[in-house]
């Protein structure tokens, strides 16, 4: 079978698509946006000489193939009737490892663990590895496989053997790991054994020759990390550093990677920086060295180091968008004849473990252009495009998106980016301010985004602000957020629009907030504090009452840990006894009756991050005070929308409900 009838057509010499203006035309479909990628995952073999890769279509499930590079021949090694392939591995050069999920079972639905199995390249010798049901009675036939709580490392190992290790995970409810043991699996006969832990550990980190050599675990707010002593089959542990698990650790670090020579690359804030960055670590010390490695101008670093040929080939990062350093003369030259190839996209390499062939994965993407994968044969300079992510799309019709940073009321230097509709420069257009969840995480970097590009397709501006509290822009940046929910971190997010009004992007009649998770709670509070800036909100699965996520409610189950809520969220949010004013004060479900502006309220029935009883008991308060409320339950949801049905359902509400407030429907009334 010849790869194009699979995947997709062999392209030699391609050059993706440049962006151009586009005509008027019919607005792009919605399920281009929000419909399962069309291509997802591929991994190469570790020489080089095969891919694994995802596939579906035509009403079947994704199944798993391999395809043999050297003749683009392809052949499908794992497809079932009721689940799809998740995530894949290779093992070593002739065999595989994956896990499974059902994509059209939303989350409260799904009855069935991810699973683990094996299968050779050619499809031969199929092995079923971890039980998938999560009953305490297990059938006869069930007997050899391991418990459903086993799941699949995300760090490659050795590729040399038919041995993988696994993790292990042991529960005490939900949110409760009590700790994560390591397994050693033989995925040919299904032989295991414990590899021993010092403590109750939650993590765990291989060394360049695919044996464990870190692991991790906090107690009482504590992140301790321990190390293997290289003295014997298992080795001792001993332990390397402890630190504040929550906020900004001075003295602490992020395992990142062990080198092929044994060093410790880690991530931390050492000496006083106010960015995180690539250092060394002292084994024998705990001591991280003076000089970091990398350190990006502006940013904390985070991304992946790069190794190959026995050395460190470069270091793969995130600015404002994605990037590589690369050490190495022959792949730095490699890229720069790939980016003159394909000038108009990010162009991400990844090379084999163990490369036998001139064969090197590309994924290339731009803000207007969605993930494109291709094979670059690195000796005829040719390529081979092996899946698009999204064909539907056309990037001459998606719109530009800008890194920037504009200041707050107290100087703060926030950075957002700007999504503007196509021909709209210099035009005040309706502006949404999406607001991301976490909050302690980075909303996004500069690139296709499903939810910016589907608003400014229908004539929005889209603006996303990183406010304080974000991670990724320095220590100073996070902890100015920190017990800052609904007063400063919500103050950035007014800044940023009152930016984009007095930049002349936006129209200042008309402008809706909107956000999940935190971004939910982020737009109900900016609904209540600023009803002379936003004019409507959209909610979706957020959080309503900071003390109901420490009290829970009887009708359903919260996934926040209890030592969560002991130490990390009084130091975060606010302490629920001596922080209760400041709470009190910034508590939408106490401020409904200040909320007068049409609002759209959306949560998932199975939520146990933000259970529904936030939503509910919201739009009792404010539906009491405001007629403009719309309210819809996914009830086989949890936080947030995995069925392409719910997604395409939910924008469609949200496409209807903005042009009436502040699109071309609000300009006619």
């Amino acid at each position: 079978m010849k790869l194009s009838s699979l995947l997709l057509a062999v392209c030699l010499g391609i050059g993706l698509a440049a962006p151009a203006a586009s005509q008027a035309a019919a607005p792009v479909p919605l399920a281009a946006f929000f419909d399962n990628a069309d291509f997802g995952e591929a991994v190469l073999s570790p020489s080089g000489k095969f891919l694994a890769a995802k596939v579906g279509g035509a009403d079947r499930r994704e199944g798993l193939a391999v395809v043999d590079l050297s003749q683009i021949s392809v052949q499908v090694v794992a497809r079932f009737a009721d689940v799809d392939v998740d995530h894949v591995q290779w093992v070593n050069e002739d065999r595989l490892l994956f896990d499974t999920i059902d994509k059209r079972s939303g989350e409260g639905y799904r009855r069935f663990a991810p699973g683990l199995f094996a299968v050779d390249r050619d499809g031969k010798n199929f092995r079923q590895l971890v039980n998938r049901n999560a009953s305490f009675v297990q059938p006869s036939s069930a007997a050899r496989l391991l418990p459903w709580h086993t799941f699949m490392m995300e760090q490659r190992g050795a590729q040399n053997s038919d041995y993988v290790y696994v993790r292990s995970q042991k529960m005490d409810g939900p949110g409760e790991l009590r700790y994560e043991e390591l397994l050693r699996l033989n995925t040919r006969n299904g032989h295991v054994t414990s590899f021993g832990r010092p403590a109750d550990t939650r993590g765990w980190m291989l060394d360049d020759k695919g044996e464990p050599r870190l692991t991790w675990g906090h107690e009482k707010g504590v992140q301790t990390i321990y190390l293997r002593e290289q003295d014997g089959e298992k080795g001792s542990w001993r332990k390397l550093a402890s630190f504040n698990a929550y906020g900004v650790a001075k003295q602490g670090f992020d395992p990142l990677a062990f080198g092929p020579d044994g060093t410790l690359y880690v991530v931390s804030y050492h000496a006083g920086n106010d960015k995180k960055a690539v250092h060394t670590l002292d084994l024998a010390t705990g001591q991280v060295s003076a000089k970091p490695l990398i350190q990006l101008d502006g940013f904390d670093f985070s991304g992946h180091l790069i190794f190959g040929r026995g050395k460190l080939l470069g270091i793969r990062y995130v600015r404002e968008a994605r990037d590589t350093l690369w050490l190495d003369p022959d792949m730095k030259q490699m890229q720069a004849e790939i980016d003159a190839k394909l000038p108009n996209t990010v162009n991400l390499l990844t090379v084999p473990s163990r490369p036998e062939t001139p064969n090197v994965l590309v994924r290339a993407y731009s803000d207007r252009q969605p993930t494109v994968t291709l094979i670059y044969n690195s000796e005829s300079k040719t390529f081979n495009k092996v899946g698009d992510s999204r064909p539907q799309i056309r990037a001459s019709e998606m719109a530009g998106q800008r890194f920037l940073r504009y200041k707050a009321r107290d100087g703060l230097e926030i950075p957002a980016l700007l999504t503007l509709p196509n021909d709209k420069e210099g035009q005040k257009l309706p502006l949404v301010v999406l607001v991301h969840g976490g909050p302690w995480v980075r909303g996004s970097s500069w690139g296709w985004d499903a939810d910016a590009q589907f608003l400014a397709s229908r004539g929005y501006a889209v603006l996303e602000p990183e406010f304080r509290g974000s991670t990724g822009f320095g220590g100073r940046h996070l902890q100015a957020g920190f017990k800052q929910w609904g007063l400063k971190m919500q103050d950035d997010i007014a800044d940023g629009a009152k930016w984009a009004i007095a930049e002349g992007v936006a129209d200042a009649q008309r402008i809706c907030i909107a956000g999940a998770s935190y971004g939910g709670y982020a737009t109900l509070m900016g609904l209540a504090r600023n009803p002379e800036l936003f004019k409507c909100g959209v909610n979706w699965v957020g959080v309503t009452d900071i003390q109901l996520m420490y009290s829970g409610h009887w009708s359903a189950i919260s996934d926040l840990s209890e030592q969560w809520k002991e130490y990390g969220m009084p130091q975060l949010i606010g302490d629920p006894e001596k922080d209760a004013e400041q709470l009190k004060a910034t508590s939408p479900l106490l401020l409904a009756a200040r909320i007068r502006q049409p609002l759209l309220l959306a949560y998932g029935g199975a939520d146990q991050r933000v259970p529904i009883y936030h939503g509910t008991k919201f739009r009792d308060a404010v539906k009491a005070h405001n007629k403009d409320v719309e309210w819809v339950e996914y009830a086989e949801e949890g936080h947030g929308w995995t069925l392409p049905k719910n997604r395409i359902d939910f924008w469609g509400r949200v496409e209807k409900f903005l042009d009436r407030n502040i699109g071309a429907g609000a300009e006619k009334k």
